[in-house]
């Protein structure tokens, strides 16, 4: 298979207007006669059902939540990336393509990270006219404070729920056109299989979350929109339903899945307080402005953070990242905490993590602008751990959280099956091996916003006047057919273990061989458990109830089945690629710093992985990176 990114030519700083021009576009009266199915609510999803909404096209949008404001985008605290400069310290569109390109560690296409830089600027205009309160500044401009990997302050955030605000100006938009009637919106509803006919994308098998009942939905483009993977190690930051069986369904139906296992590690979480915990949660890394992180240098260190004196603090980032310091990029950070563990000198009761400390920040600004900035935050960490962050240091640990692989899509967003998209966190595009922080926002909502309205519009033009698959075809009710076949399947085990009590053991598996740090021993270990694991499962799982009716283990149930092939292709993929880089960090390619060692001349390529069939490894796919507008480097953060 040769894939074809569909990347514009011209210079970098054209592709994108120029690619606008020359691609095909509806007439407004045309785009009534289109159907257009969005999976996910989320800031990718709303943006794009509210913008095609608003363009006049016929949208189906589907939510497993009770409403689309329940989406996991609320969770994004600290804020989104955008190439303003109007701290007039020196940042432009080309440096945010650039901090984007390096931080992902020169493992994402230059093209669309171009774009994004370009389409930031838009995305802020685009929210402060919806009304998101963002920061200001005491003449009423717009604040900005900085994130990791940036030495420029580009985030604009609104305290520490720009998430949430973001996606309320989403959903009004969204709203606004169910209203209008260009929009028709499921709720509680769950996208079982993506339905192709004839190599295209015809539309989704659902089930309706609260009777059970199994629906077919055509369209003439589909469009997912939901999100990352995370929830394959069972702790992570990410809210407790997220997972991977809509892009999962639609790679087993022939779309190619990019980069699983660049999965991002995340410093700032509060650590596990015990090993039955079902959720951990994130600490935002806008704290990391003001907030300091160290350990203490005496291993198991009993005394209170206030008792031990300066010159026993390894303020450890500031002395091995001077010019970063404390906004160091998470993967570094990331790597750096669990080196000080390693060592013995995490803090604690389980001497699981490391300190964040506001005191300096508040002895040289006051408590009142520290509580104005990160209130909510705080209170946050005080209400979980019964410790208060003004008086003592926070306790944060690495943790699962953003997902860089996904589903591999060209330029225009459209997987290798012609018709079907993915958007945001679904697809693998932007951020190559590494996420800066403050950047998933602003890819959800370029996508969503900025970019499928155009994109879509030039594959729908073939289909003028062209009806949709009916839901009565074939295709349509095989696919029915084997999604009750499966859930059917699940109630008829009758096991003896949970289905939380299988995916904690598949997560331990996960967080230890295919987590912060991989090795060849380790991921042929797991790939050896994985799958008798898995067939543990499909023998001994217990799901009570019914599937007429709402029945969440069936759900979780059916999730925890795709996550254990997806943990399998995760493992592959990470055995299959011999260097460090980013996120993915193989023991066996570092320095003798520990920090990670790229290998361009072998692996400057996307790695995008084909079905072959159960219980079979997938083939890869390479789609080779070209990088004419920056230079090939070590990172260096120092």
């Amino acid at each position: 298979m040769q894939l074809d990114a569909k990347i514009p030519s011209g210079p970098l700083a054209d592709k994108w207007d120029n690619h606008r021009f020359d691609i095909r576009l509806v007439n407004p009266s045309n785009k009534r006669k289109y159907d257009i199915i969005v999976v996910g609510t989320g800031l990718a999803g709303a943006g794009a059902a509210a913008t095609l909404g608003e363009l006049g096209y016929n949208v189906k949008a589907f939510t497993y939540h009770d409403s689309a404001r329940r989406a996991h985008s609320i969770a994004a605290q600290g804020g989104i990336n955008a190439a303003k400069n109007y701290r007039n310290d020196g940042d432009s569109i080309f440096r945010l393509f650039y901090d984007t390109i390096k931080g992902g560690d020169y493992r994402s296409r230059e093209a669309n990270v171009y774009r994004l830089a370009q389409v930031s600027n838009e995305i802020i205009d685009q929210c402060a006219a919806q009304g998101v309160p963002f920061a200001r500044e005491y003449g009423g401009l717009l604040d900005n404070r900085s994130f990791g990997g940036a030495q420029v302050s580009r985030t604009f955030y609104a305290r520490g729920q720009t998430g949430q605000q973001l996606l309320l100006g989403a959903y009004q938009g969204l709203m606004r056109q169910v209203n209008a009637g260009t929009v028709e919106l499921h709720t509680r509803t769950e996208m079982l299989d993506v339905v192709v006919k004839d190599g295209h994308a015809a539309g989704i098998v659902t089930r309706d979350l609260v009777t059970g009942e199994i629906e077919s939905h055509s369209a003439h483009a589909v469009l997912l929109a939901t999100g990352g993977y995370s929830n394959v190690f069972y702790l992570s930051t990410m809210a407790m339903k997220s997972n991977v069986t809509a892009a999962w369904r639609a790679h087993r139906k022939g779309a190619l899945f990019a980069n699983p296992s660049f999965t991002q590690i995340h410093p700032t979480c509060i650590p596990a307080s015990d090993e039955f915990q079902s959720k951990l949660t994130l600490m935002s890394e806008s704290l990391r402005n003001d907030g300091r992180i160290w350990v203490p240098t005496k291993g198991e260190d009993p005394r209170a953070a206030g008792d031990i004196p300066e010159d026993e603090r390894d303020y450890y980032l500031e002395r091995i990242y001077p010019s970063f310091g404390n906004l160091a990029p998470r993967d570094v950070s990331s790597r750096a905490a669990m080196r000080m563990l390693d060592q013995g000198l995490g803090v604690g009761p389980l001497h699981n993590g490391v300190y964040l400390d506001f005191r300096d920040a508040i002895g040289r600004l006051g408590k009142e602008t520290i509580e104005a900035r990160y209130g909510n935050l705080f209170e946050m960490y005080h209400r979980i751990t019964d410790e208060d962050p003004y008086s003592q240091p926070m306790r944060i640990y690495p943790a699962p959280h953003y997902t860089m692989g996904g589903l591999w899509v060209d330029y225009n967003l459209m997987t290798n099956i012609p018709g079907l998209y993915a958007l945001g966190e679904a697809n693998f595009s932007d951020h190559g091996a590494n996420r800066l922080g403050a950047s998933a926002l602003m890819q959800g909502l370029a996508d969503g916003y900025f970019v499928i309205s155009y994109t879509v519009a030039d594959y729908l033009a073939d289909y003028l006047n062209v009806t949709p698959v009916p839901t009565d075809d074939p295709v349509f009710k095989q696919a029915e057919a084997e999604a009750k076949d499966r859930l059917s399947r699940f109630l008829s085990i009758n096991g003896t273990r949970t289905v939380d009590d299988f995916h904690r053991e598949l997560g331990k598996i996960m967080l230890e061989h295919c987590g912060m740090a991989r090795s060849r021993a380790g991921l042929e270990k797991a790939l050896s458990e994985i799958p008798a694991l898995e067939e543990e499962y499909y023998k001994d799982v217990t799901v009570l109830g019914d599937d007429a009716s709402v029945n969440e283990t069936l759900e979780k149930a059916n999730r925890l089945g795709d996550f254990f092939e997806l943990a399998r292709l995760m493992c592959q993929d990470a055995l299959d690629r011999d260097e460090s880089c980013g996120a993915h960090f193989r023991v066996e390619y570092q320095t003798e710093e520990g920090e990670a060692v790229r290998n361009d001349e072998e692996w400057a390529f996307v790695s995008a992985w084909q079905w072959q069939g159960n219980n079979v490894d997938a083939n890869r796919v390479a789609e080779p990176l070209e990088f004419e507008n920056v230079e090939l480097k070590t990172r260096s953060y120092k």
